[in-house]
Formats: C-alpha cells, sequence, structure tokens
C-alpha cells in the first residue's frame, strides 16, 4: 500500500548529456542513449509509485537537467527554499519550478541571485525532522545555510564536500528512516565527519566503500522501510537487511553519464515539521580587511585559498587596486565558517598574511587568566613568527620577543601595558593571555615591486628546489654574509657533524676566523667530531685525508670526550695546546660564543654540554635575538629549534642533502627563508671560494 509520502519527478524527454557540469559529464557529450534512458526513468518511477505519489513536473525544451529534481528546491511543509544554479546551463530551470512550486500552495523563498544554493541536492533532512544536513563546496555556498535555517525554522548542520566526484551532498550522504545513515567518509573533510560522527551514532551510521559511492548508492530513495537506488554491492545490501531495510535495485546508468542517479531524478514534497525544532546555525561570518601588494606578491590569491582550503567561504565585498606598480592594493572579504572553531583556525592562518578582523576600531584582544603556572588558558592564540600586535584598551601593543609557537602574555607594569610572546612553560600567575582570533594583527612589510627587485640578495623565491643553481644560491649568500659584517651585523650558524664529516669542517672554521659568524649553535656532536678532526684527523673514525676508516677510529670520539672532561672545557684544551685547528677552536680564540645542546643519545657528554634541555634552549634564544641571517647546515633537530624561535625578518639559509629535511626546514611561511639542496662540504667549499671573489668590503661597493 502506497505511503502518504509524495515526489516530484519530471519526464527525461529532452534529456541527454549537453555539456560539461560536473566530471561525470566528461566523454558522454551526446552518448546517453534517449530510449534507454526512458525506459530506466519509466522503471523507477513505477516502483515509486508502487510505495509512494509522484507527481510530475512538465519538461522544458533546452533544459536537459530538468529531470534532476532533487536540485528544483528544498521543501519543508509548506515551504521552499528555490534553487539557485551555480552553472547557467541549468538557470533556466529556476523559473519553471518556481511556478510549479506556487500553483502547488507552496510558499516559495528565493536567495540573493549571487548565492548559489541547489535544493536538495545540497540539503537532506534527517528523517526524524531533527535537523537539516546542508552540504557547500561546489555547487552550494556556505552562505546560503542561515537563510535556510531562518526560512525553514530548522537547525542547520554544514558539511564540507571535498571529492569532486561528489559535487551534491545526495550523492554521497544518504539520511535513511529511524536514524540511520549511509555515507561515504571520503567525500567530506575531517571536520565535517568528526560532526556526522557526533550527531550519529556508530551504531546508525553504515559507511560504504568506494566502489559503492562511485556507483551512487548514497543517492538512493528512501521510503520508511524501502530504498531505492541504482545499485548495491553485497556487502551494502546485507548491512542494511541486517538493520530491516530492503533494498530494491533498479539501474539508471544512463543518468550516471550525467552525475545522477534515484536521489537526483526525485524531489521529496512532503517533509513533516517537527513543532519542537527550531532554528539554529553555526555558520559564523566576519569581515576582514587586507592591505599591501596583493596581486604582484601573490597575496590575496593565498588567502582566498587558505579560506577554502581551512573549511571556509568568502565573498569578495571591496577590491582597490593600487593606480600605480609601487601603489598598495586593500581588500575587504566576508569570511564564512561552519562554526566558530574554523572560523578561529581560518582567521589565525590570515593574520599570518597580514589581514585585519573589521570593524578595527571596535575589537579589543580577548583575555583570560591564567591560572596555573606553565598552563595556559584553553584556546589561547598560538603566535607565528611574524610581527604582531594585539588591541588592548582601544590601544595597539607591539608584542615583544616575537617567536612561534608560543602565547601572548598580557601584563600591567608601572610603565603601563606590556604584550610578551612566552612559551607555556614560562606563563605565571597573575598574567592574561590573548584567546581567540580578535584584536591581533601581523605587521607585513609593505614593500613595492621595485624594491624587492632591487635587493641584491633575493629570497623572495623562497622554498626548496634541487635544481637550482648551487652557484647562484652561494652568489647571494655571500653577497650578504660580506654585508653583514662590514656593517656589524650578526650572522648563527646552526651546524651538525655531518658538517665535518664531509669536510666542510675548515670552510665553516674559516668563516668564524674572518668574522663571518658571531655565534654556532649546535649540539654535543659537532664539537666532538670537529675535535677529533683537529686532534686525531679522523672524523667518525675515517681518515679525512684518505677517506678509510682507521683500525680502533671507532674510539677516538670518545678518546677524544676524555680528553676535554680532563682538561675541564673546551676552551681550557685550546689554551693548553690540545686543539690546535678547526671550528672549536676559531670560536674560541676569536670569541665566538658557542651554545651546544645535549641529547639523550649523546656520548660524555662534553663539559660545555648542556644537558638541561630548558636552559638550552633559553641560551638558543638569547644568541638568535637580533640576527641577521641564519645558516643551517645539516643540523634538522637544532635547526627545528632555531627556527621556531626566528622572527620574520630574519633571512634563513638551509642546507641539506636531503630535500624532505630541506622542505621541513625552509617551509616557515617566510618569504626570508631558501632551502639548498646540496652536500653540505660543498657548499661551504664554494660560500668560501666566492667570498674571495669578494675582494672590496661592501661598504666601499656601495658607497
Amino acid at each position: 500500500m502506497a505511503s502518504d509520502i509524495r515526489f516530484l519527478m519530471c519526464p527525461p524527454d529532452h534529456y541527454d548529456v549537453d555539456y560539461v557540469i560536473n566530471p561525470w559529464m566528461e566523454g558522454n557529450i551526446h552518448k546517453s542513449s534517449r530510449d534507454r534512458a526512458v525506459e530506466q526513468w519509466q522503471k523507477l518511477y513505477q516502483v515509486l509509485k508502487d510505495h509512494a505519489t509522484v507527481d510530475l513536473v512538465p519538461p522544458q525544451k533546452g533544459w536537459p537537467d530538468m529531470v534532476f529534481t532533487a536540485n528544483a528546491g528544498l521543501v519543508l511543509g509548506t515551504n521552499v527554499v528555490l534553487s539557485r544554479f551555480l552553472h547557467k546551463e541549468r538557470q533556466g530551470e529556476e523559473p519553471y519550478f518556481q511556478e510549479w512550486f506556487e500553483q502547488n500552495g507552496f510558499t516559495v523563498y528565493n536567495l540573493p541571485k549571487d548565492l548559489p544554493f541547489e535544493g536538495a541536492g545540497d540539503a537532506l533532512l534527517d528523517r526524524a525532522g531533527r535537523w537539516l544536513w546542508a552540504g557547500y563546496g561546489f555547487r552550494s555556498e556556505l552562505d546560503s545555510h542561515p537563510y535556510l535555517a531562518k526560512w525553514l525554522d530548522i537547525e542547520v548542520l554544514s558539511l564540507r564536500l571535498i571529492d569532486e566526484r561528489f559535487y551534491h551532498l545526495d550523492t554521497c550522504f544518504c539520511p535513511l528512516a529511524n536514524g540511520y545513515l549511509i555515507y561515504y567518509p571520503g567525500a567530506f573533510d575531517s571536520y565535517s565527519n568528526r560532526l556526522i560522527e557526533m550527531r550519529v551514532p556508530p551504531e546508525k551510521r553504515i559507511a560504504i566503500a568506494e566502489a559503492d559511492a562511485v556507483n551512487f548508492a548514497c543517492n538512493a530513495v528512501n521510503i520508511e522501510e524501502i530504498v531505492v537506488m541504482n545499485k548495491a554491492s553485497d556487502d551494502l545490501r546485507a548491512k542494511l537487511n541486517a538493520v530491516g531495510f530492503q533494498v530494491i535495485e533498479t539501474p539508471l546508468t544512463e543518468f550516471l553519464k550525467a552525475g545522477g542517479a534515484a536521489k537526483c531524478l526525485t524531489l521529496r514534497v512532503t517533509e513533516p515539521i517537527d513543532e519542537q525544532v527550531h532554528a539554529s546555525v553555526y555558520v559564523e561570518s566576519r569581515v576582514i580587511q587586507m592591505r599591501g601588494h596583493l596581486l604582484d606578491a601573490g597575496i590575496i590569491n593565498r588567502a582566498l585559498d587558505l579560506i577554502v582550503d581551512n573549511g571556509g567561504s568568502f565573498q569578495v565585498l571591496n577590491f582597490n587596486l593600487g593606480e600605480q606598480r609601487q601603489s598598495t592594493s586593500t581588500a575587504e572579504v566576508r569570511v564564512s565558517a561552519p562554526s566558530h572553531q574554523v572560523m578561529e583556525e581560518i582567521i589565525s592562518h590570515l593574520i599570518d598574511l597580514g589581514a585585519v578582523d573589521l570593524p578595527e576600531d571596535e575589537r579589543d584582544a580577548k583575555l583570560e587568566p591564567v591560572t596555573k603556572d606553565g598552563v595556559a588558558p584553553d584556546d589561547f592564540y598560538v603566535t607565528t613568527i611574524y610581527p604582531t600586535e594585539v588591541r588592548i584598551n582601544g590601544v595597539w601593543v607591539k608584542v615583544e620577543n616575537q617567536r612561534m609557537d608560543g602565547a601572548i602574555a598580557i601584563k600591567q607594569t608601572p610603565d603601563g601595558i606590556t604584550a610578551r610572546c612566552k612559551l607555556l612553560r614560562d606563563l605565571e600567575i597573575g598574567e592574561q593571555v590573548v584567546v581567540d582570533v580578535l584584536g591581533i594583527r601581523t605587521i607585513r612589510k609593505p614593500e613595492s615591486r621595485e624594491k624587492r627587485n632591487s635587493e641584491e640578495f633575493s629570497f623572495m623565491s623562497a622554498g626548496v628546489s634541487s635544481e637550482r643553481r648551487v652557484e647562484l644560491i652561494v652568489e647571494q649568500v655571500a653577497w650578504e654574509l660580506r654585508k653583514i659584517r662590514d656593517a656589524g651585523g650578526k650572522v648563527i650558524v646552526s651546524a651538525g657533524p655531518v658538517v665535518i664529516h664531509t669536510g666542510g669542517g675548515e670552510h665553516l672554521a674559516r668563516l668564524i676566523r674572518e668574522g663571518y659568524v658571531q655565534a654556532l649553535l649546535g649540539g654535543n656532536a659537532i664539537a666532538v667530531h670537529d675535535m677529533e678532526q683537529s686532534i686525531m684527523g679522523t672524523s667518525l673514525g675515517v681518515d679525512m685525508k684518505r677517506g678509510v676508516a682507521v683500525r680502533g677510529g671507532h674510539r677516538h670520539h670518545l678518546k677524544v670526550i676524555n680528553t676535554i672532561r680532563r682538561y675541564g672545557s673546551i676552551a681550557q684544551a685550546v689554551e693548553a695546546g690540545v686543539i690546535t685547528s678547526g671550528i672549536m677552536y676559531e670560536c674560541v680564540k676569536n670569541h665566538v660564543p658557542f651554545v651546544l645542546a645535549g641529547s639523550i643519545r649523546d656520548d660524555g657528554p662534553l663539559p660545555d654540554t648542556q644537558m638541561d634541555l630548558i636552559k638550552a634552549q633559553t641560551e638558543y634564544a638569547q644568541h638568535i635575538r637580533g640576527a641577521e641571517m641564519i645558516l643551517m647546515l645539516s643540523s634538522m633537530l637544532h635547526s627545528i629549534g632555531v627556527g621556531n624561535m626566528t622572527p620574520a625578518g630574519v633571512k634563513m639559509v638551509c642546507v641539506d642533502i636531503n630535500p624532505a629535511v630541506v622542505t621541513k626546514l625552509s617551509d616557515r611561511g617566510s618569504v626570508e627563508s631558501v632551502g639548498v639542496v646540496t652536500d653540505v662540504g660543498l657548499f661551504l667549499s664554494l660560500l668560501t671560494q666566492q667570498l674571495d671573489k669578494l675582494t672590496s668590503p661592501y661598504l666601499e661597493k656601495t658607497n
């Protein structure tokens, strides 16, 4: 016996694949059989008529996709939100569907013309009427969801689609009677999958495999205990049968060529209203402003991609392009996110690009007190390398001690309010910490194209490429080293023992001797093997001149450690004449400070090695302060630590033979960092050779 459920369908009189607006249409232009399509549609129509009432909307010539009535609109009770199609190829369907709804007694709501929403293809009611699942990402905009909540007076849960094959929600998601759900998790981002798991208990969720998903098993029509679909695997059929559903297969292969199946071909127009459910929507929107060389520096593209990649959507409200090449541009962008949590993530990334959350003059930073030493409040803002300001009591306050992965501590002092970047362990009761993302901005240099292109040392193409001419990078590094040294600046070197193993020790020692290095940061190993080479001529027991292992050489580094421990320190061993050359020798003789941070794997260790990790980090940070350039030479462990402590504006050069290491160390979101994939010994050799060619001091050249 037929139920009270009614569906709207449209005969396929004019159906064909006339264009490509989804991946399924690719290669199928005019390849659908009209006769077979009519036959398949008729079978579906008859199956539904056996269990429900089916109304028909007249097909219209020139609109072949009108057969997919699921996209006519979204019905709840006597209200319907009419679709706003994204593609012009379907926009002509709208007036015909609106006419049908109005003639059948529905109240029709129309979205703004520039706000895409594709009806029940992207909005599916929980079968118990408790809430509305609404999809976005390909055809419908997230900003349409608040309208749905308002007009239909229902809670809306936003799900982001990320697989273009499943461009509508109903292609990968099907709520069933009694709270059950069949869905394909791979079609959704991680936030959406978590939301699904929070709302639908495990025993009610039926996650399908990709093989079923591409057969549009989720694009099914549910009539009480009946589930009608194109095709189901034995496994899926068994799972549905086990929870009381009867699966009816009806082939719809001709419609799959256009990206649709059973659900796409139908619109349920009898959706009951739960009087206890009322409007609720979690979509959050904010307007951000960006200023700078937004086009030529690629900032606006990065910002918009970032919004979408992190689960949001955007609308560019204003864009004022600079009239001259040296002029800056401004943009105001409306950002929407499915929840406050996602919005915070998006805004924190946009802040890194220099965006300001508007209205700027009304948003102070949100503060919460530290209630336990070394513990930040939940939702604390995580700092980046970029110079940051926070708005306190209407005044922008510069954050001191800028670094990555810290918290911003606010404190009232006799001299006024201070904002300081602190590690979590350093937070103290009595301080307040910035939470959320309001009232925060980063300061980015508004450099013109001409200024960037005229820089002698151009790190503007930040990133890693093993195909780069190493010689070109070396020339730039050498020029910058000479410039910094002659101007009395500061260069820091973070180095690992590979520098010694590859024969680069003598070249680094020369850089120290000639005043190019102002501090050396490393671990126990670089010092041990440097002094092993100085005292015994080996590194890890290998003769550095002949390149062969020495009998008993594996003990050499332990003997060196023992010798230095006997003298009490590296400096005392140098003064005693035990160490006569090498990196550590030059550091001592030229009063260049060094910090050796220990680890659990260290032999010895040397008496100079700082085995207290907290103290080692503090000493590293002290030496990094004020640096203009950092050379990271084949030491991933120590260089990552250095990178996290270093603010934006410091030029960073990472050298390693392993591309993965270089990528990890260079990928800091900073245009001042560059990676060089090459042998570190070769790099240092080329660097000293290039410095020999720079016969005149930098200052004389510029003057």
